[in-house]
């Protein structure tokens, strides 16, 4: 009788995020069985009652493959993203969040100041004459109550310790952790170390279907309710800002297939340091004016550009974060 291969071991953990990630593992519907019989998971705490003094207690390099997602917003997620680039053999930053800050990343345009005023101080839903705010040690009869310091900007994963591989995503497509899961599990050569996988290097413009016309000039910018789709021509031709022109290949461009335009959840291509600045070249491009103040107006019709262009990547941009 042939004997079981062994099992990988394989953890996953959820830092500054939305748990949609830790959904998207679930996502592979039947394939999960594949998984299952390839992999023993030692560590995922929305599944398992396993503690971090269980994980702080394992060897180094005892994890074979750890997929770590969310952002760093906390020393609770500091703390966790150290132990675990400590036992783990291969640390995947899984999905946005892990790999660029993600959505948590936006409040880098705002101090820790900002959001515990607004918060707990400002918000109309909150009393709170005394102005209390979170402690992060707090004395009662029973003893000390601690909580994770909340910190003053949102870090990506590689920003605080050493990442192997990058999986993009909100959340990454199924059937590339399929694709990255399945090479690690069967020794398949892997790219080198610092690769972004499960993507591809190109920009999603050059995936799309949909129609474009050489040379296209526009003179006003719409937000997607203000416009009917007509389903068919290129969105920014449209005049609906699309991050297509910004964003790596990789997830089958499913949003624009949904009549959707891409967020660029999928990061920068190959070559983009900042997907912000490749925006605003893309869409300088296209207005057909030349009067400033005419232009002005029109860029002045795409609301909220810093936080749409830097949606996912605000935390590795140029721009990184407010400066006090």
């Amino acid at each position: 009788m042939e004997e079981p291969k062994p099992k990988i071991k394989l953890a996953v953990y959820w830092g500054a995020a939305c748990g949609g990630c830790c959904v998207s593992v679930l996502d592979v519907h039947e394939r999960l069985f594949d998984v299952i019989e390839a992999a023993d998971l030692v560590f995922w705490p929305i599944a398992l009652d396993i503690k971090y003094h269980d994980v702080e207690a394992m060897p180094d390099n005892h994890i074979d493959l750890t997929l770590f997602n969310g952002a760093v917003r906390n020393s609770e997620n500091e703390h966790m993203a150290r132990v675990l680039r400590k036992k783990s053999k291969i640390l995947v930053a899984y999905g946005s969040c892990a790999h660029l800050g993600g959505i948590p990343g936006l409040a880098n345009f705002s101090s820790k100041e900002d959001i515990f005023r607004r918060v707990y101080e400002e918000c109309e839903s909150v009393i709170n004459q005394e102005k209390a705010r979170p402690q992060p040690e707090y004395e009662v009869s029973e003893g000390k109550l601690t909580i994770p310091v909340f910190y003053d900007d949102v870090r990506s994963l590689s920003q605080v310790v050493d990442v192997d591989y990058f999986l993009p995503g909100c959340p990454p497509q199924t059937e590339r952790l399929l694709e990255v899961f399945t090479a690690i599990v069967t020794k398949a050569e892997l790219p080198p170390k610092g690769s972004v996988v499960g993507a591809g290097t190109k920009t999603q413009c050059d995936e799309c279907i949909r129609k474009k016309t050489e040379n296209k000039r526009i003179k006003k910018f719409y937000r997607p309710w203000e416009i009917i789709d007509d389903g068919e021509t290129c969105f920014m031709e449209q005049g609906v800002i699309c991050m297509g022109p910004a964003t790596r290949t990789g997830c089958g461009y499913r949003c624009i297939k949904g009549n959707a335009p891409c967020r660029g959840c999928y990061g920068p291509p190959a070559g983009v340091v900042d997907p912000g600045t490749k925006m605003m070249s893309s869409v300088a491009s296209i207005i057909d004016e030349k009067e400033p103040e005419v232009i002005n107006q029109i860029i002045g019709d795409i609301a909220d550009p810093a936080g749409l262009f830097y949606r996912f990547s605000l935390p590795v941009s140029l721009l990184r974060k407010k400066m006090s």
